[in-house]
């Protein structure tokens, strides 16, 4: 079966960015599944994969705007410290989920921390970045109609399981 709209795929990979240092690696999580053609992955990747079968392997140098976009500086705001959770210690790098001005959620990564402000950055880590691929298909298989109604995968490694 080749990889389509609607095939459960999975595959083993190891992501790269431009200057060649792994940023990820299924090596430890036993591989990643996902629904093709359901925006479960990357826009450049699917398109890498479609019409791949079992056993191939690719090799893809995705641009950020087929991967997660470009940089938007706008992203980069400040807040005051308060409105942080209090119970814990703030360190940059941290992650919370916001809400943006038109409603949408929105996860937001700890840039600054200062006496009264903090700054957040909207952008997904990955923003701007030249990613490379190193993918092997391990499985390609068609999907339950539970997974296609819910637009993922339910089982399996990488699947979600409810």
């Amino acid at each position: 079966m080749t990889i389509a709209n609607d095939s459960v795929v999975t595959i083993q990979y190891t992501l790269r960015n431009g200057e060649g240092s792994v940023l990820d690696s299924s090596d430890e999580t036993g591989g990643l599944a996902y629904l093709h053609g359901h925006q479960n992955i990357i826009p450049g990747l699917e398109s890498a994969l479609e019409g791949k079968s079992v056993g191939d392997t690719v090799n893809t140098t995705i641009a950020p705007a087929d991967g997660y976009g470009e940089r938007q500086e706008e992203l980069v705001f400040t807040v005051p410290r308060d409105r942080l959770p209090s119970e814990e210690a703030l360190t940059p790098g941290m992650q919370f989920r916001a809400q943006a001005a038109e409603g949408q959620d929105l996860v937001v990564t700890l840039v600054e921390v200062g006496d009264e402000q903090v700054t957040l950055d909207g952008n997904h880590p990955l923003a701007g970045e030249t990613l490379v691929f190193d993918v092997e298909i391990t499985d390609v298989r068609a999907a339950t109609a539970d997974e296609l109604d819910h637009g993922h995968v339910h089982q399996g490694p990488g699947g979600v399981d409810h």
